[in-house]
């Protein structure tokens, strides 16, 4: 029905700068609010930042002043530029959306990407 593919992870010293993206495609009426979790080893996955359509932003204190969320809502797409990146940032990072699907009557849905590896070494 609707796919999120997510791109831009890899593994980067401490100190450095990803910029992940992730594109919704499918059968898609509007996308509302998107955002951005991450899953450590043993850890639960944790909200990072979401971005709705408005748009506002929200931002997990650990990453605030470091990490920016932005969208494309032209192409239904997500960005999270990552700069000043830590070790304890190291984790699954995952592409999160509620979109307005494309089925009579309307239904919204939330979606879940593959998930894209960060490792920042120290």
């Amino acid at each position: 029905q609707v796919q999120l593919v997510e791109s831009g992870g890899g593994l980067v010293q401490a100190g450095g700068s990803l910029r992940l993206s992730c594109a919704a495609s499918g059968s898609i009426f509007d996308v509302n609010r998107m955002g951005w979790y991450r899953q450590a080893p043993g850890k639960l996955r944790e909200l990072v930042a979401v971005i709705t359509s408005s748009p506002s932003t929200n931002y997990a204190d650990s990453v605030k002043g470091r990490f920016t969320i932005s969208r494309d809502s032209a192409k239904n797409t997500v960005y999270l530029q990552m700069n000043s990146l830590k070790p304890e940032d190291t984790a699954v990072y995952y592409c999160n959306a509620w979109v307005a699907v494309t089925t009579t009557p309307l239904r919204t849905s939330n979606f879940w990407g593959q998930g894209t590896q960060v490792t920042v070494s120290s």
